[in-house]
């Protein structure tokens, strides 16, 4: 079975917040300033995290686990647009069809990439299947919230409870992995600001991984793994990262053995 996990990183989308909001003339830090005031407006104070359809991707890393490897890496390069990099991620999607894995995917991640993809016009034909042409995608597919071709593990995990869902971070670290390391989400449009994409992608990276993680020992409590074969996924991720030479994943590996 081929195993995908995922994760995003956006920034407002200041182009959309412009025509919604009247803002053209502005600058990018300005025009953000007030999207995210006009959200607070919205909910009398409490958040000023945008909706879904005013978010950008920046950010797809990834997990691939088939039968004969393992890695982890983000799409496209520094420079490459946001259709690109949705393109790549649904077309891993028509080439492996995989069981694909995130940490509060249903909640955020898919919703942005649907909104996303149709300002793109980006076409997913095996990722919107839902049984008419494939009949294993009626009762198993990517849409519904019950299904395992998409696994949340915030949303399965908690049992589908808003009030027993737990951030990603605090979990990875429960369970001794490194968890957050040196950012969060609410430092990614100032580093965006600044010209940090790397580290974005960088962080991005270890999000993914630390989803990984957890989904391992997921699998091990549902019996899919024994313990044995969990620890010898676990290793497989350190011999994987062991023959990185990316720095932030030599600290990720570093930060998890002495954890």
């Amino acid at each position: 079975m081929n195993i995908l996990v995922f994760d995003i990183e956006t920034v407002p989308d200041i182009e959309s917040g412009k025509k919604l909001y009247n803002l053209e003339g502005l600058k990018e830090e300005d025009a953000a300033e007030l999207m995210f005031s006009h959200r607070r407006q919205e909910t009398d104070g409490k958040s000023d995290f945008l909706r879904h359809y005013l978010h950008k991707i920046v950010a797809i890393s990834l997990v691939l686990k088939t039968n004969d490897k393992l890695s982890v890496w983000s799409l496209g390069d520094v420079d490459a647009d946001e259709k690109e990099i949705i393109q790549r991620f649904f077309e891993g999607i028509e080439r492996y069809t995989p069981t694909i894995v995130s940490w509060n995917g249903s909640g955020f991640d898919l919703p942005v990439l649907h909104y996303r993809s149709l300002l793109h016009g980006v076409v997913a034909q095996r990722y919107w299947e839902n049984g008419e042409d494939d009949q294993s995608f009626k009762w198993n597919n990517y849409l519904s919230r019950f299904h395992s071709r998409h696994t949340d593990l915030m949303d399965v995990v908690s049992g589908y409870s808003p009030i027993a869902k737990a951030p990603l971070d605090q979990i990875a670290t429960l369970l001794g992995f490194p968890g957050k390391m040196g950012m969060s989400g609410d430092k990614v449009w100032d580093c965006y600001v600044n010209g940090g994409i790397e580290e974005i992608r960088n962080y991005c990276e270890t999000d993914v991984l630390n989803t990984y993680l957890v989904y391992l020992r997921y699998e091990l409590i549902r019996g899919r793994l024994t313990e044995n074969a969990y620890e010898n996924e676990c290793q497989l991720v350190r011999d994987m990262l062991n023959n990185e030479s990316k720095p932030h994943l030599k600290e990720f590996l570093e930060a998890w053995q002495v954890s």
